[in-house]
């Protein structure tokens, strides 16, 4: 069966390329090559890399290059940035990355655009100093790399790579209703970051679908949902394997930034009650089902993108099998009025 004709919600993998306690930088980026080989064998849909800067944590610094390199190494998924900080770049260059990528790799490529800055803000003045990151207002910057993905005849700049049709598939990203309203307004598929702001995916989604204009013809509103997910073959494991992603949390609300330790490090360091992770979704596959479903009902989303933090490589990829194995079980809702 088509990828294209499966039953079911589409599932997707976000990846931030995790640099965890014990391992460095390099081995995080094989491991998302690695990861992005069994995701394309499973008949995920996208696979998409962020954009992060100075943060220790995460080799997720360089998206166009590491979208053209998943891309070379994959044969079905879809690739691409999610996403792209717009404010940290030039918009004619990333028409151009993206231009490229996507003449090289037809219907393939998504370009994801945010506007966070991305890390501390040290590194994010180095990237782009203020003053040029807000030259512009968001919408205008967006604007503007839209010129350049679909250039007039007369426009006196072009990015040469996506003449001929060679354009990324366009999507604004976001964890809030302002967001929300601006791909509303914009026409433009719609990310939702439900794994940063749980409690705000339901009427950052109404939202989204209220204000959709098309921008041309035919167009609906498209929304996914990043969900955090840990899935394992019973749900006290999955509980387990989720520890060091709760210590994390606690310790970041604590003022101290560590690598993802392994859930043995993290059994070690007692945890409060309640949940140190909000929207972290846990269990076996059939607990995992039911608790994507629900995160459906409440959002209406299209698609869901699973990121899994978790410490053991194994471990992770042992998830990602086990959330495959359940997509026939999830179903699209029809969102109220």
């Amino acid at each position: 069966m088509d990828r294209a004709e499966r039953p079911g919600v589409p599932l997707s993998v976000l990846d931030t390329s995790p640099v965890v306690e014990g391992s460095d930088p390099r081995r995080a980026l094989c491991n998302s090559v690695d990861l992005a080989l069994l995701a394309d064998a499973l008949g995920y849909h996208r696979y998409w890399v962020p954009e992060h800067h100075g943060m220790r944590g995460v080799a997720g610094s360089a998206p166009a290059v590491l979208v053209g390199h998943l891309a070379s190494a994959t044969r079905h998924l879809r690739v691409g940035a999610g996403g792209v900080l717009l404010p940290n770049h030039a918009p004619l260059v990333v028409a151009e990355q993206f231009g490229t990528l996507a003449a090289l790799h037809p219907d393939r490529i998504d370009l994801g655009v945010g506007r966070a800055p991305g890390g501390p803000r040290a590194a994010v003045e180095a990237v782009r100093p203020e003053r040029e990151r807000t030259a512009k207002t968001f919408p205008e910057q967006i604007a503007e790399l839209r010129s350049y993905l679909d250039p007039a005849e007369d426009a006196p700049v072009k990015a040469i790579p996506v003449l001929g049709g060679n354009t990324p598939q366009v999507w604004l990203l976001g964890s809030s209703t302002a967001s929300a309203e601006l791909a509303g307004e914009l026409g433009l598929p719609y990310a939702f970051a439900h794994h940063l702001a749980p409690g705000a995916a339901a009427e950052a989604t109404r939202v989204y679908r209220e204000r959709f204009r098309p921008a041309e013809s035919g167009a609906t509103p498209t929304t996914l949902v990043s969900v955090s997910v840990v899935a394992a073959d019973d749900d006290d494991r999955a509980h387990w394997l989720a520890g060091p992603i709760r210590l994390k949390v606690l310790s970041r609300a604590r003022g101290r930034r560590i690598l993802l330790p392994s859930p043995e490090e993290a059994a070690t360091h007692p945890l409060p009650d309640g949940d140190g992770a909000p929207g972290l979704l846990t269990g076996s596959p059939a607990t995992v089902a039911e608790r994507l479903q629900a995160v459906l009902d409440e959002t209406g989303a299209d698609e869901v993108m699973v990121t899994t933090p978790v410490h053991h490589h194994a471990d992770r990829l042992r998830s990602y099998e086990l959330v495959a194995s359940v997509a026939d079980r999830l179903r699209p809702v029809t969102p109220g009025p």
